[in-house]
């Protein structure tokens, strides 16, 4: 039994739905933002309404509720997020507004929901895993008539919890509150966020499943995008057998979220080949935005993939400090390191490997998915290219510029030099008189700084001389290094001091963060104590170094 149709939805507004005396709108001239229900009214729904974990079959998701907490606090909130959805930021101060984003107060009139997916998990296939603690409110229609889809993080169990509580604490939350946000300035495609709420409950946590369980601040953070679809959306149905309900979900995604690529002229084959090759360009993209400014994901997971081309589910994410190609932010990947920041690129085509599988029951042919996996290796080659230039201040790739990179990497990896301030501080390097004193600061071992110096000088000799027989004048290199290398990144001992002080009730290091992180690639004088290596307590302290997926 499907959810009946909700066309009717798209013609109330927003305080209608969601139980607010007074609207949160920008003014009061101005029209509500629309609410639509594009996933409910499009898929069909589980005819089973107990929020129990179960086995769902034949559906795309599953109507519930979110649990109520007990004493909702909003403790930060974006503003421009705000304003993309058409909702008035001034009012997420009022205790009413932060009862909405705990999932508190939904009117009986609303139908929230968690998606059903599977995922391949480490390589290996998990079969059904869901929404087990993300539950989405409404689609919104906003600022530009772009379509958002609000979701809450932490809001209780839902029928794809297996044997979670479906809550989220502080700390994790803080980390994805934060981090969506500063990857969004970063100019890299992401989910954003909303608001962050503190629950005003305890949830107990083993942090490094060691037999340590704590009592641990719970949080809800209400995150948004265009979409959540992930590869895994497809590989449930897939691998059931069920290619009627893959091949619905299929053109649900092309109709609301990759419309351009329809015409009267495009037959139904050549429309999904274009759709699998626009996937893998948008995650060559975004693979090769990761490496331009160190970020590694921690957990690449087929259900933590999205079709739009977007990071989302901000895990045990890291920040590469000293470059290390090697490095893993993962406790449960530290062994094998399946998900180390150098094996990302790779990662990513296998994760699009089994989105292939998964939707080759649609195709009279593989050949167009081959394509489409080749596809993306050439495009990822032409991002690092463009990566390549922009960081080393080139006004095009040379093939030669790739042995040059290569070398800098290299001796940044053995020397143990700091990845972000080592390209920052390249953008200002003398010309006429480089030397490798002038990156005194990017060093975190003295004795390696010292062992590896005239390498590093022999690498700005040939550097120089690159960059001299360049086309670029030297006012145009400055601004390009300037806005590909970011001065400001959300390093893990950062965004642990913010959560040690929010655990103590203050979350003024969480506002700081949000604010510095707006402008990352400007060089903000008063915040220059943040552009600094990892300090020596943070190379082991827990949440600086290593993580784990519990939150």
């Amino acid at each position: 039994m499907q959810t009946p149709p909700r066309s009717t939805l798209t013609a109330y507004r927003l305080e209608y739905y969601i139980n607010f005396k007074k609207p949160i709108i920008k003014d009061k001239k101005m029209e509500l933002p629309t609410i639509d229900y594009s996933f409910l009214e499009n898929l069909p729904g589980d005819p089973n309404k107990e929020n129990q974990p179960r086995q769902v079959q034949g559906a795309l998701y599953s109507e519930v509720k979110p649990t109520p907490v007990s004493r909702p606090k909003i403790v930060a909130s974006v503003d421009e997020v705000a304003d993309l959805l058409g909702l008035n930021h001034d009012e997420f101060k009022k205790t009413a507004t932060a009862e909405i984003f705990a999932g508190n107060k939904v009117s009986s009139d609303l139908s929230p929901y968690a998606v059903n997916y599977g995922g391949h998990q480490f390589g290996q296939w998990a079969g059904q895993l869901g929404d087990g603690r993300a539950i989405t409110l409404c689609e919104i229609i906003g600022k530009n008539n772009d379509r958002w889809e609000v979701q809450l993080k932490g809001a209780g169990r839902t029928p794809y919890s297996r044997t979670g509580d479906g809550r989220a604490v502080l700390r994790s939350s803080i980390r994805e509150f934060l981090c969506s946000e500063a990857m969004h300035h970063l100019n890299i495609p992401t989910t954003r966020a909303l608001t962050l709420v503190d629950t005003g409950e305890e949830i107990v946590r083993d942090m490094f499943y060691d037999g340590n369980p704590q009592e641990e601040r719970g949080a809800i953070v209400c995150r948004v995008a265009p979409s959540f679809i992930r590869f895994g959306n497809f590989e449930l149905p897939s691998y059931r057998g069920d290619i009627h309900l893959t091949k619905k979900l299929l053109d649900y995604t092309i109709k609301y979220h990759f419309s351009h690529l329809t015409n009267n002229k495009t037959t139904e084959n050549t429309l999904y080949e274009n759709w699998f090759f626009e996937v893998c360009e948008k995650t060559a993209f975004l693979v090769s935005e990761w490496e331009r400014v160190g970020f590694v994901h921690g957990v690449l997971n087929t259900d933590n993939m999205s079709i739009l081309g977007l990071t989302i589910d901000y895990g045990p994410y890291g920040w590469i400090d000293n470059f290390d190609r090697n490095w893993t932010p993962n406790t449960t990947d530290a062994q094998y390191g399946r998900y180390r920041f150098g094996n990302q690129p790779n990662i990513a085509h296998w994760n699009l490997y089994q989105l292939a599988r998964a939707i080759a029951s649609l195709f009279s042919s593989d050949e167009p998915l081959h394509a489409g996996l080749q596809h993306y290796k050439d495009q990822y080659e032409e991002n690092r290219k463009r990566v390549v230039a922009a960081k080393l201040g080139l006004y095009r790739h040379e093939k030669a510029d790739y042995d040059l990179m290569e070398e800098l990497l290299c001796l940044l990896e053995k020397a143990e030099a700091d990845m972000t301030i080592f390209f920052r501080l390249l953008q200002d390097i003398d010309m006429n008189f480089p030397s490798a004193d002038h990156f005194e600061s990017a060093f975190y071992n003295e004795v390696k700084k010292k062992e590896f110096f005239q390498s590093f000088n022999r690498w700005l000799g040939k550097y120089v001389i690159r960059v001299k027989a360049d086309k670029l004048d030297s006012d145009s290199r400055y601004q390009i290094m300037c806005s590909n290398n970011p001065k400001y990144i959300l390093r893990n001992y950062l965004a642990q001091q913010a959560i040690d002080q929010a655990n103590n009730g203050d979350f003024s290091q969480v506002e700081n963060l949000l604010d510095v992180m707006r402008n990352p690639y400007d060089d903000q004088p008063e915040n220059s104590h943040l552009f600094a290596l990892r300090p020596e307590w943070a190379k082991s302290k827990p949440g600086c170094s290593m993580l784990s997926c519990s939150s």
